[in-house]
């Protein structure tokens, strides 16, 4: 978003922006002062957990490098999310939504991508309650498999290894799902040859999932 700014405009970026590195484990509440603000994760990883009526941890999504989080509509929310570090480190910059919009409204090629970006956001959210009514759960799951490894890069055999930084209730949160049928159905992928997996990490095999609907 902002890559085609120059040095004088960066710098006015940096001025309003706050940085913070956190640690695994870490939670980010977004109340008080984090509750206006508009986040982008520069380094690692993150979910975002709501506690429902009876108090049990939901999680919403799952970030990466480059994702934006907060007060995207720029509109201050009440909502009941935070987001808990799942990476051995997370560093991101946060702006002010006030800040934030005008600096926008002077820059609207910066405008402009955000806009794209808030598209591309609600696609997303679309295509996965598109999921939820209409795929089984066998196919979100293998879904969800297929968007977390996008950005990993296959070994000479063929196997695509990511840190397993979520437990299959987090995974179940986030396909809808209950965790018995996920571990279930992870067991059955492994049975396949189509995962392997232990407690640090996941190995998923690009040939086998790919051929997967």
């Amino acid at each position: 978003m902002f890559k085609h700014l120059n040095s004088k405009e960066i710098n006015e970026i940096c001025y309003i922006a706050k940085y913070k590195t956190v640690k695994k484990g870490d939670i980010i509440f977004f109340t008080e002062e984090n509750v206006d603000r508009v986040f982008t994760l520069k380094k690692g990883s993150l979910k975002i957990v709501k506690i429902d009526a009876d108090g049990n941890e939901i999680v919403k999504d799952i970030l990466k490098k480059g994702d934006m989080f907060g007060s995207l509509d720029l509109i201050q929310s009440n909502e009941d999310e935070y987001a808990i570090v799942l990476s051995d480190t997370a560093t991101f910059c946060s702006f002010k939504v006030p800040d934030f919009e005008k600096f926008i409204e002077n820059k609207p090629e910066v405008a402009v991508k955000y806009s794209k970006w808030i598209g591309f956001w609600f696609k997303r959210l679309e295509n996965r309650y598109s999921n939820i009514m209409f795929k089984d759960v066998r196919t979100r799951l293998v879904s969800f498999l297929k968007d977390i490894i996008k950005d990993y890069e296959e070994d000479a055999n063929g196997m695509i290894t990511l840190p397993n930084y979520l437990t299959h209730q987090d995974i179940s949160s986030l396909i809808c799902s209950t965790r018995q049928t996920v571990t279930s159905l992870l067991n059955t992928l492994k049975s396949e040859g189509v995962i392997a997996y232990s407690r640090k990490e996941i190995m998923v095999k690009k040939s086998a999932i790919d051929a997967l609907k």
